[in-house]
């Protein structure tokens, strides 16, 4: 089990690199293929939108295929869109390969997830989470200077195609060595619109949407061509600059995942973080044309203060077992996060597919639907 989940996890860094490899390949692909911002940032936009969009049936495919099947088929799309866009004539190409890599990445993180949630126990969740977050930053690490040098070395063609050749490798690999889970009893199953009823979800996924999109977006594609046109950087300069971005988003994964203990709090943990991660973008905006150490500092920030995606992910568990427990719990505990208490209602809170003790009554649905 354990190398499957490190084969999973080397899967993410590539994930991450894949997100955020245009900003250095920005000044390349201009010269190369004509590719201009606009091109590049629906590039970018594609390799998300399709990510967010594979979500859906990559849950289904989990709960049925498991996850070493679901992640070893997808990610070998992935190396195929790799390979596609080393072999790339022109901006359109470009975005059909990175709609083919967020295909590829998309099952990643959630078969990571689906492992944690059905072989460990609930408490370390977050700490698993962050864990994996965080050392898949370090394909954010790759991505930045590295990738500035490989590309300077070798061209970015042969780089992308050698990544390309790793990518299905490593689906060759995951499908060898990943262990799915023990299959679940047959039973009645949920929906999504199960988990949409769930009141705490309202006030939890607004959070999601909101506190990854500035670091992805900046760090993945906005600071290469801000840092061409106000500073004159090459690729080495905006590798210098996203490989601090990327060091300081690696450092927050890994601070947040135990911060909720040390603290007593996930949910001031959070919104302090985002305080901060916004004074910095407000940095950003009004001294655009600082340069040197102070712009740097803040898009740095801003990657370090917005990495709360363990926390945020760790909130569900508790969110869940709130919900499915019915009234007897208290409204608002899912907000204050006491998800790891178990008492006279004979419940055993666990994410995702939460099994009920002795007198607890039929499995919730919100956790069969998750």
């Amino acid at each position: 089990m354990r190398v499957g989940i490190a084969c999973l996890v080397l899967a993410y860094v590539l994930s991450q690199f894949y997100r955020a490899c245009l900003a250095v390949l920005s000044p390349v692909l201009k010269a190369d293929l004509g590719a201009t911002a606009d091109d590049l940032a629906s590039a970018s936009g594609l390799w998300f939108l399709v990510f967010a969009v594979m979500q859906i049936p990559v849950g289904w495919a989990l709960d049925r295929l498991g996850p070493r099947r679901t992640t070893a088929v997808l990610f070998a799309v992935g190396g195929a869109g790799a390979a596609l866009f080393g072999l790339a004539q022109g901006p359109g190409t470009v975005r059909i390969a990175m709609a083919l890599i967020g295909v590829g990445c998309s099952p990643v993180l959630m078969a990571s997830y689906y492992i944690f949630a059905r072989s460990y126990s609930p408490a370390v969740f977050g700490t698993l989470a962050g864990a994996t977050l965080g050392i898949g930053s370090l394909g954010n690490i790759a991505g930045s200077l590295p990738l500035a040098w490989a590309v300077e070395a070798f061209g970015w063609r042969e780089t992308m195609l050698a990544l390309a050749a790793i990518t299905l490798a490593l689906a060759g690999v995951i499908a060898a060595l990943v262990r799915d889970p023990a299959p679940l009893p047959e039973g009645p199953r949920g929906s999504v619109l199960d988990i949409l009823k769930i009141p705490a979800m309202w006030a939890i996924l607004p959070m999601m949407v909101v506190n990854y999109m500035p670091a992805a977006g900046l760090r993945g594609l906005w600071v290469g061509p801000y840092y061409t046109d106000v500073f004159g950087a090459d690729a080495i300069g905006i590798g210098r600059v996203t490989l601090a971005m990327g060091m300081a988003m690696v450092l927050g994964n890994f601070a947040y995942g135990p911060l909720d203990r040390l603290l007593g709090s996930r949910k001031w943990v959070v919104f302090t973080g985002n305080l901060l991660a916004l004074a910095c973008l407000l940095g950003l905006f009004f001294w655009p044309a600082a340069g040197g150490w102070t712009t740097m500092l803040l898009l740095a920030g801003v990657g370090f203060f917005w990495c709360h995606l363990p926390d945020d992910h760790g909130a569900w568990p508790g969110v869940l077992s709130a919900a499915s427990a019915g009234p007897r719990r208290d409204a608002d505990e899912p907000v204050r996060h006491r998800q790891h208490r178990s008492g006279a209602d004979g419940y055993r809170p666990h994410p995702y597919c939460a099994d009920p003790q002795p007198g607890a009554g039929e499995q919730p649905a919100a956790h069969r639907a998750l």
